[in-house]
């Protein structure tokens, strides 16, 4: 029955290589969850069909021996009243029912057969649904921790770049000239003007002087 097998092979799947596997785990084991939900209600619906046909059977089988012991006991009236042609008639209705009967017997066993298979199934598929349940968010949060620590691993490496680490160091120079330029104009600046400052002071100075010394020499 390809409803077992398809119940045999999610019975059979391992959780951890799917999820290993699985380029979108947390998809992945969702979907299985979904179908073994799927697969768990048509396995259900095939038991309850199942048990019917088997009571079914056995209803039938039953009719069949009820047959046969009437048609006996009419056989047996028949042989009582010296009707041998009756008697013959019966009996071949007997054996006609005993027949039936006897093929509805190995129907039931059959049927019974195929319920427990099915009653195994259901079992089996429940374990393994609730199983799967339980780990999902196990298996989950595995996945993201293992996702998390890669992604930490490459951001280290990237940062251990030769080239990205060169390059780092020749900005942090190319700042430092930058501000050293930068100050040292404004150092030049500021020495200017102290410069022209004292210029105009020894000017001033002078002048003075030059006064004072006309004022002596009466000019």
């Amino acid at each position: 029955m390809a409803l077992l097998e398809r119940v045999s092979t999610l019975v059979r799947a391992n959780l951890n290589d799917l999820i290993d596997k699985a380029e979108h785990p947390e998809k992945m084991i969702k979907q299985v969850i979904l179908d073994m939900q799927n697969q768990l209600l048509q396995v259900k619906t095939q038991v309850a069909i199942a048990i019917a046909d088997q009571h079914l059977l056995e209803k039938k089988q039953k009719e069949n021996e009820d047959k046969v012991a009437e048609w006996m006991r009419k056989a047996e009236l028949a042989v009582d009243k010296k009707h041998d042609d009756l008697a013959r008639a019966s009996l071949q209705r007997v054996e006609s029912y005993r027949d039936l009967s006897e093929g509805f017997a190995r129907q039931v066993t059959d049927q019974k057969a195929q319920v427990e298979n099915l009653k195994t199934a259901l079992r089996q598929l429940e374990q393994k649904l609730a199983e799967a349940e339980a780990k999902s968010d196990l298996l989950i949060a595995q996945h993201r921790r293992a996702r998390a620590v890669g992604k930490a691993s490459d951001a280290k490496m990237a940062m251990g770049d030769g080239s990205k680490a060169a390059a780092f160091d020749r900005m942090k120079r190319k700042v430092a000239h930058a501000e050293a330029t930068s100050q040292a104009k404004s150092e030049i600046a500021s020495d200017n003007m102290e410069e022209r400052l004292a210029a105009l002071e020894k000017e001033d100075r002078i002048e003075r002087l030059l006064a004072e010394l006309k004022t002596k020499r009466g000019a």
